[in-house]
């Protein structure tokens, strides 16, 4: 999965640190990154080509690989480094080495939190960031804010041999899918779970199993994965506002070509292969 970088070590505890010339900046623009892509691989600039192009820019300690740390960077005024062009975040799906698309992603959220958070949603003051943690705060009513993770579900349905796929409505992606939806409030995320398969393909379920977790930072959610059994009959009433199709699949016909990249397809090959 995306998040599984090993041998590299993601550290994301803030640290209130000056950026040296070998660290990494991540500059981001809407949707879109700054970076330079030579087949599947890609690389972000290092601070010190910032400093050698005499570029002025704001800084935020990120996080740390291994021993480069990673800042988000605002600049001045934007100007396109050698080799270097805004591509959009889709580009982390595919690309290598896999640590240098999990920060592009994962600075990402954190970009987009720092975007959502400059003013007090409280009473409308600027907010300042905390110099001993990841959370920004108002100076006149004291509202303090911390990073937002959506909590979500995907859920594999088994049938004996076979397991309920999915594809959703209105996304134009090849690959199969599985049952999948955020928490709500007052909820506990096996409710979650059957909730979820319930309101999407009208099943019942037993026998919710955890199997694992995944951060995703493109939708800024952290997943968690269940197996659960079919309870009941299998007549699929499907929810058209979020799903194009749902059926029941065999795990012969179950392709070996997923990404490694998603939760979803390592849950999908962990049926096939009896790993779950």
């Amino acid at each position: 999965m995306i998040n599984e970088i090993r041998p590299y070590t993601f550290k994301n505890e803030y640290r209130n640190i000056e950026p040296r010339k070998e660290d990494i900046a991540l500059i981001y623009k809407d949707t879109d990154v700054l970076l330079k892509k030579y087949g599947d691989l890609i690389s972000f600039p290092k601070i010190s080509e910032l400093i050698d192009k005499d570029l002025k820019f704001e800084y935020r300690f990120l996080f740390t690989i291994d021993s480069i740390n990673y800042f988000l960077i605002e600049l001045k005024k934007i100007v396109l480094l050698d080799d270097f062009n805004f591509q959009s975040i889709s580009i982390f799906r595919n690309s290598s080495p896999k640590h240098l698309s999990f920060a592009g992603i994962t600075g990402y959220q954190l970009y987009k939190w720092y975007e959502k958070n400059k003013y007090c949603g409280k009473c409308g003051t600027k907010m300042y960031h905390s110099l001993k943690s990841r959370t920004m705060v108002c100076p006149n009513c004291n509202d303090t804010r911390y990073p937002f993770l959506a909590p979500a579900v995907i859920v594999a349905i088994v049938n004996n041999d076979k397991i309920l796929v999915t594809k959703y409505a209105h996304r134009k992606l090849s690959n199969y899918a599985l049952v999948a939806g955020y928490a709500e409030i007052g909820e506990s995320i096996e409710e979650t779970v059957m909730r979820e398969v319930k309101e999407e393909v009208g099943l019942n379920v037993k026998n919710i199993k955890y199997y694992k977790s995944q951060p995703w930072s493109f939708s800024g959610s952290l997943l968690f994965g269940f197996f659960c059994e079919l309870d009941g009959s299998v007549e699929i009433i499907l929810d058209e506002n979020e799903l194009s199709m749902a059926k029941w699949i065999k795990k012969d016909e179950i392709k070996e070509d997923y990404s490694p990249l998603s939760l979803t397809s390592e849950m999908i090959q962990a049926f096939k292969g009896n790993r779950y």
